[in-house]
């Protein structure tokens, strides 16, 4: 048995040295988030580029759905419901569907519907958590199996409602979807318009990469200080036993309604930002396969691990991006014409990669590290060094 040496007050835990360290790793890390775009642009096109915004997007979505799963421990499979009602926020208040199929709405704004961004992510965010605590409230007495089964069906109700719901009165548009979603705007400067800046050419997939970064850290930042906020304590115990934490004194009820909340609210803001980037949505986007790929972002990544839910998010966006656009010319190259169907291989090694990792990495690429090991660490630090008992 391993016991740890108590640390003097005086003691400094984080030396200089491991200061600079963080702050040189900080640098290397902002510099690389900077020319990411540019970098990879030059390489590989506006393509690759518009790859990166979708990954972004993707970070927002499993951080949110970290909230759930990974703070609090509970499973959600319908959480791609909360992107699709900030999409579809972006997509009614911001193109010409309303006031096409609303007399008494074209009146009101005879130059149509155009509601800026600021404008329009706030009333995502609040309208997705609503949704949240819809959710949240009729299953608080429900862990495991039973969570994840309501949880699927309420993200397939609102898919299916949004694809119904264009008769008898037209609010979605259906199946067709909505078109003409304004993009994103801010002070005249349109994001959709390629723009120069010292002599450099930023098309429009730089200008979104750079705004989903900073929706990125607001999410980043919000889940840090949740995390280690005494709302964090309470969902780290609820996950670990939720009859513990109530006998701790901890009101479960709104502990666990309150992570759906957060948790929805940041699938609002991304849904809201899908929106205005691709000028159109359909309930086809939301289906339960988008779910699925949410939740495996944090599973891989490493479930209630801030950094580790970031990397499974990037490596999910990015791999199927990347069998998709090498299996094709690989069969070209060896056997001279495609064998089997790219797409097929795309899933194949999609899955078998999936299986592999949580064989050999059932915590995760990234996993929290352990109670003992940040003791440890700290102690190392102090330059104190664990005693056998």
């Amino acid at each position: 048995m391993t016991s740890i040496q108590p640390i003097e007050p005086s003691t400094t835990l984080i030396p200089e040295k491991n200061m600079t360290k963080t702050l040189t790793v900080g640098i290397l890390t902002a510099v690389f988030v900077i020319a990411a775009p540019m970098i990879i642009g030059a390489a590989g096109g506006n393509y690759w580029v518009r790859v990166l915004d979708f990954a972004m997007l993707y970070v927002m979505l499993a951080l949110g759905l970290n909230v759930v799963v990974g703070f609090a421990g509970l499973l959600d499979l319908g959480y791609i419901a909360f992107y699709a009602i900030g999409a579809y926020v972006a997509a009614l208040l911001s193109s010409p569907h309303l006031t096409s199929q609303f007399e008494w709405i074209a009146h009101m704004f005879p130059n149509g519907l155009h509601t800026p961004i600021w404008v329009i992510v706030p009333i995502a965010m609040a309208l997705a958590a609503t949704f949240g605590v819809l959710l949240g409230a009729p299953t608080l007495r429900l862990r495991g199996d039973y969570l994840a089964i309501v949880t699927l069906g309420f993200g397939e109700i609102v898919r299916i409602f949004m694809n119904n719901l264009d008769r008898p009165v037209n609010i979605t548009n259906g199946p067709k979807g909505i078109t003409g979603i304004d993009p994103v705007s801010v002070g005249g400067f349109s994001l959709a318009q390629t723009h120069s800046l010292f002599g450099f050419q930023f098309p429009s997939v730089y200008s979104y990469y750079y705004l989903f970064v900073l929706c990125s850290l607001f999410v980043i930042w919000t889940c840090t200080r949740l995390q280690h906020s005494r709302i964090g304590r309470a969902w780290a115990a609820i996950r670990e036993d939720e009859i513990a934490a109530k006998a701790m004194g901890i009101n479960t009820r709104n502990v666990k309604l309150l992570a759906f909340a957060m948790g929805a609210s940041f699938g609002g803001l991304s849904g809201a930002m899908f929106g205005s980037f691709q000028g159109f949505v359909s309930p086809e986007s939301f289906t339960f396969w988008e779910s699925v790929v949410v939740l495996a972002c944090v599973v891989l990544g490493g479930m209630g691990h801030i950094p580790g839910v970031i990397l499974g998010a990037v490596l999910l966006a990015v791999f199927p991006e990347f069998l998709r656009s090498t299996m094709g010319p690989l069969q070209n190259a060896i056997f001279g014409h495609e064998i089997v169907d790219t797409e097929v291989i795309r899933q194949l090694l999609y899955g078998l990669a999936m299986v592999v990792i949580m064989l050999y990495r059932s915590e995760g690429l990234w996993p929290s590290p352990k109670h003992e090991d940040k003791i440890a660490k700290l102690a190392k630090r102090a330059g104190k060094k664990p005693v056998r008992a």
